[in-house]
């Protein structure tokens, strides 16, 4: 048995998914032909459906969009219509805002590490509540003290999670006491805890422990005036395999959650739930080549751009021919590799597929969060053109 047909064995028993759903293949084609590749497609409708399910699933739960996930402006101008409030953590962030006539109400400022100037700007903004996490940045709010609110985050590790965000930010439990008494002793008025157990977690059950022992907090330090407790995000959504239903991950957070007072506000933090499942991607096939068994296809987006998630958020998008094919015939190893002049930018060095030519169209699914946020313009590759569909249901299947 020879390279190639080792390769085949191998591949043999891998069902390659058609992963467009409702959209008309026919459509996206034209679509393609009209703004070119690579363009990226954001569906107001998934945005919608997104929310609405979030906000269904935790019905205690007051959501403030992580903008960082997805920033496109109509993103954030829809999510505020359907009545999110956001979570803000940049200059940039606020400006965005500010440029969609947007205010602070229902924002809360939660970068732990801040310069002056930042903390200066959001206060002009209208931003009340800001997250810190140790006694450095507690220091750098004693000239704000009568403008601010502050929730101090909390560290939970949470090795399962595909990207732990306690590795960087986060104060320890056992520092949380002296933390509070400095803030007292400045007068800094301290209202909440926030914590994040991680990005894309796989189950709900570091949220509860989290939440949990946040509650304890509260319990032992009644002199605190607690006000508010963020959740953070980390709700999964589905890529190349099955994800939670999103009412049975989030079944455990809410009975946790029924200990929580009255006078307490919760609130969460969710990006990629909302904004990952919004977004399709058309690449098209720039050029083709043998090399040993594989053939290896080219495409004008690769992971320096939409498909940066690959490197920076550690995604792995379902990608598939736009052209209907027979996936049970024909299928040959190959590689898809993006368009810049580096050896790191590979999509995908494993996947089976049918002969291609050049000028073919891909599909990439679920490319909402953390893509487009941060595509580069490596080797001065321009960024996908992103375009927004409104609701009018032009690309959906027999229209």
């Amino acid at each position: 048995m020879n390279q190639v047909q080792e390769l085949k064995a191998h591949f043999a028993e891998q069902v390659y998914p058609d992963q467009l759903g409702n959209y008309s293949r026919r459509k996206l084609a034209q679509l393609a032909a009209q703004h070119g590749t690579p363009t990226v497609i954001i569906d107001q409708d998934i945005i919608t459906r997104q929310y609405q399910n979030l906000i269904k699933a935790l019905p205690q739960v007051k959501m403030r969009y992580a903008i960082k996930a997805l920033p496109h402006p109509e993103v954030v101008k829809h999510l505020a219509q359907l009545g999110c409030g956001f979570d803000l953590a940049t200059a940039g962030e606020i400006e965005l805002l500010r440029s969609l006539s947007l205010d602070a109400a229902d924002t809360i400022h939660t970068h732990p590490i801040k310069k002056d100037s930042e903390i200066r700007h959001a206060i002009e903004f209208g931003c009340q509540y800001f997250v810190v996490d140790n006694s450095h940045e507690l220091d750098k709010f004693i000239a704000y003290k009568d403008q601010v609110e502050l929730l101090i985050r909390v560290n939970f590790r949470n090795q399962d999670a595909v990207v732990d965000l306690s590795r960087k930010f986060g104060c320890e439990l056992t520092k949380l006491p002296a933390l509070v008494a400095q803030a007292k002793s400045l007068g800094i008025n301290i209202v909440g805890l926030s914590f994040h157990v991680g990005s894309q977690v796989p189950a709900p059950y570091a949220h509860v422990e989290a939440i949990e022992q946040c509650l304890d907090v509260f319990a032992n330090m009644p002199e605190v005036n607690w006000k508010i407790l963020d959740i953070g995000g980390g709700f999964p959504i589905e890529y190349t395999g099955p994800g939670p239903v999103i009412e049975d991950f989030c079944a455990p957070i809410n009975a946790a959650l029924q200990a929580v007072g009255s006078e307490v506000e919760v609130l969460a933090e969710p990006g990629r739930y909302i904004a990952g499942p919004s977004a399709i991607q058309l690449l098209s096939v720039v050029g083709m080549a043998q090399r040993g068994a594989r053939t290896w296809y080219y495409l004008d987006d690769g992971v320096y751009g939409v498909l940066s998630g690959q490197m920076f958020d550690h995604a792995k998008y379902p990608i598939a021919p736009l052209k209907s094919h027979d996936m049970t015939q024909g299928l040959m190893p190959s590689v898809l590799a993006g368009p810049t002049c580096d050896s790191i930018d590979v999509i995908d060095d494993d996947i089976v597929l049918p002969p291609l030519e050049i000028g073919d169209i891909f599909v990439v699914t679920q490319v909402g969060a953390y893509s487009l946020a941060s595509a580069t313009e490596f080797n001065l590759y321009p960024k996908a053109n992103a375009l927004w569909l409104s609701g009018q249901k032009e690309l959906m299947a027999g229209n």
